[in-house]
């Protein structure tokens, strides 16, 4: 998609370096000109304040490690030294471990955004498939730094989530040895989540410039899912968006910093301040709450083997969302009985997550079976017989068709 104006540098020395590396017009183009559907809505906002929570990550990941010593004896200490000795190491701290969860607080909003407004349908594929490859980095990054602070539920939660790949047959124990670095979670355990929780952020880095790319390339999906017709649906993403972002980023920030300075041990356990200890196990262990639905659908199958299987089996059946549904209206807005089972599904998917916290034993894991049985059955059943026999109603022609509706002026426009 070419953009509302082209960049012509008047400076003589930018314009120099920009016959030699057109960096600033490449810049230019992707994040000032961009043109951008006119009718986004502040869930739009969502991929701008993610980007800003992965360079608070990378940012504060960063000093921490400069303070941080990988060594079974000494990484409790070094986080409690964090805490207590680095200065402001406490802000540090709760920066990056609360921004891990307004990180996954965001993403999560901007999957069910990606959801409703059928973001995933063609020609987006690729977009969206690199999203969940994107989702998928974070949770190996989230569960590696979560590992790091050495404590009961850090130790027995390496321990749980390294053993889950012992179920495959032939491949699963060398695996799990590999990651453990031995027989047990241990010194070289530490070594290698350190050194991976340094490699996977790179790794996310370079498929966000890619997800970026590829949304410059078939452009930015809208509430009324149809599609942009030129200049007349769009403005340039600057100044419109970019404040626009902005207003959403400083109004998510006031959450974030509530938990930073008035309640930074919430979204954690009490637990991981006590030191590792492998002799004694915790009564409940339960990952963090971002993993937690995921948790809930492993543990609803008693075999180990389909239990580890559903649970990459949910994150996969998004990678083939594009393929299950075949309505040819992308917004849910013309769809109202999809729209129906879509907050059903939204619904499950809490309810998954509040079991994931509960112990594995009876009702609890009775519901957990029934809502991972509807987690799959939305997708797998649902979404394609619906998709199928669904008759939408009626969309609009154009994006300023809608625009001008909504505002009232569209018999106006008209005379």
């Amino acid at each position: 998609m070419s953009g509302h104006a082209s960049f012509e540098p008047t400076n003589k020395i930018v314009k120099w370096f920009e016959d030699r590396l057109p960096v600033l017009g490449l810049a230019h183009a992707s994040f000032v000109a961009f043109p951008t559907p006119r009718n986004l809505n502040y869930w739009w906002t969502f991929g701008g304040i993610l980007f800003f929570f992965l360079l608070v990550q990378i940012i504060t990941g960063i000093i921490l490690a400069m303070h941080y010593v990988p060594h079974e004896a000494l990484a409790f200490d070094s986080t409690e030294h964090i805490l207590r000795d680095v200065n402001y190491g406490w802000l540090l701290r709760y920066l990056h471990s609360n921004g891990a969860s307004m990180f996954f607080l965001a993403v999560y909003i901007h999957i069910f955004r990606g959801l409703y407004y059928g973001s995933f349908k063609g020609p987006r594929e690729i977009l969206w498939i690199i999203g969940v490859v994107i989702y998928v980095l974070m949770m190996a990054a989230g569960f590696l730094g979560y590992v790091l602070p050495w404590g009961q539920m850090s130790f027995w939660a390496a321990t749980v989530i390294t053993n889950l790949f012992s179920a495959f047959p032939i491949v699963g124990e060398p695996i799990v040895q590999w990651l453990w670095g031995g027989f047990s979670v241990g010194q070289p355990t530490l070594n290698r989540f350190f050194s991976f929780h340094y490699l996977v952020p790179l790794l996310l880095y370079v498929f966000v410039i890619l997800h970026v790319w590829a949304l410059h390339v078939v452009g930015n999906n809208n509430p009324t899912g149809v599609s942009v017709k030129k200049d007349q649906d769009t403005l340039p993403f600057h100044p419109y968006y970019t404040i626009k972002d902005s207003y959403a980023i400083v109004a998510f920030l006031l959450i974030y910093f509530w938990f930073v300075f008035f309640n930074p041990n919430q979204l954690g356990h009490p637990d991981n301040y006590i030191p590792a200890d492998a002799l004694v196990t915790p009564p409940h262990i339960v990952p963090e709450w971002y993993f937690l639905p995921f948790y809930a659908i492993l543990r609803a199958v008693p075999d180990k083997l389909g239990g580890v299987l559903l649970m990459f089996g949910a994150l996969a059946v998004l990678a083939v969302l594009p393929w299950l549904d075949r309505s040819k209206a992308r917004s849910l807005t013309y769809r109202p009985l999809m729209k129906g089972f879509f907050w059903i599904f939204a619904v499950d998917a809490v309810l998954l997550g509040w079991l994931g916290s509960q112990p594995a034993e009876g009702i609890f894991v009775t519901l957990s079976r029934l809502a991972t049985a509807y987690y799959f059955a939305h997708f797998l059943i649902i979404l394609p017989l619906v998709s199928k026999f669904e008759v939408p109603r009626p969309r609009p022609a154009s994006i300023m068709d809608a625009v001008l509706e909504k505002s009232g002026d569209a018999d106006e426009a008209k005379s």
